[in-house]
């Protein structure tokens, strides 16, 4: 008598079994837990500027800056990204003024 193949056995119609599609999931998982730890190293760096660590912490977190420069959060940015609190309060204020564009040049 042939033996049924199990459910883990079963190639789907792709032709890939179960046992292939969890290991190929866990391998995406290892992955974006690796990125994730880089970027976490990356926002908390000396070598990156104020600008665009809290940028990183943004994107890690999903939460733009707040504009209230009494905001509860900006302990909690300035502690994860290594900055004082005065250095993200100057991102804030820079991002409420950016500077003039240049002047357009003229034509001779």
């Amino acid at each position: 008598m042939a033996r049924v193949p199990t459910m883990l056995e079963h190639p789907s119609p792709t032709g890939d079994t179960a046992a292939d599609f969890r290991a190929r999931a866990a391998r995406r998982q290892a992955e974006a837990a690796e990125i994730r730890q880089r970027e976490l190293l990356e926002q908390a760096s000396s070598v990156n500027s104020p600008d665009l660590r809290i940028r990183i912490w943004e994107r890690l977190h999903e939460i733009p800056l707040p504009r209230d420069a009494g905001h509860r959060l900006l302990g909690v940015i300035a502690a994860q990204t290594g900055l004082t609190v005065a250095q993200v309060r100057t991102e804030q204020h820079n991002r409420a003024n950016p500077p003039p564009p240049p002047p357009a040049e003229t034509a001779p």
